[in-house]
Formats: structure tokens, sequence, C-alpha cells
């Protein structure tokens, strides 16, 4: 039997909302706060909350910007982001198999 390193499991993408979040955005540009919501059927003070967590770790960029008269928030995968997240799913597909 091979041995497992659960180690390289990232607890910061453990809840199925930011596994949710990052999977998004490993394969979007930029989604902004109201996509994101309506692709994960979200409250806006849950989404808010895994969002600052992630930026917290640097694993996401936030972009403000207006359009129009009114201000819209954007998202995208950091650098650092993009790479402890593949690590995470390695982890996981190990885990799996």
């Amino acid at each position: 039997m091979k041995e497992i390193n659960v180690h390289k499991l990232n607890k910061d993408f453990e809840s199925r909302i930011r596994l949710g979040l990052m999977s998004v955005l490993m394969v979007n540009e930029w989604v902004n706060f109201n996509e994101m919501k309506e692709l994960l059927n979200l409250t806006d003070g849950n989404l808010a909350s895994h969002i600052n967590a992630l930026e917290k770790n640097a694993y996401i960029e936030i972009r403000k910007a207006f359009v129009g008269k009114k201000t819209e928030t954007s998202y995208r995968i950091t650098s650092i982001g993009k790479s402890e997240f593949k690590i995470h799913i390695k982890a996981l597909t190990e885990l799996l198999k």
C-alpha cells in the first residue's frame, strides 16, 4: 500500500466554498462578486467572509472599479494561490488513487 502525505492538503482550501472559489478562479481571469455569488449560490456575507480569508493569505487579488456609477468588485487568483491550489488538488488526487 502506498503512503499518502495528507500534510500536502491545504487547510485553507478544505471548505467546499473555498474549493469552489479557487476552482472558478483557476479557469477565469477575473470574476466579479455577483457572478461568483451566482455561480456558487452563496449569500453576500458568506462569499465575503471566504474571500477575505483567501485574500489574507495572498491566494487571491481584489480589484475595485467603477462601472457607470456603481462599484464593481472582481477577483483573480494570484501566482501563490495558483501554486498552492495545484499542490492541494494533486494531494487530493493522490488520496483518491
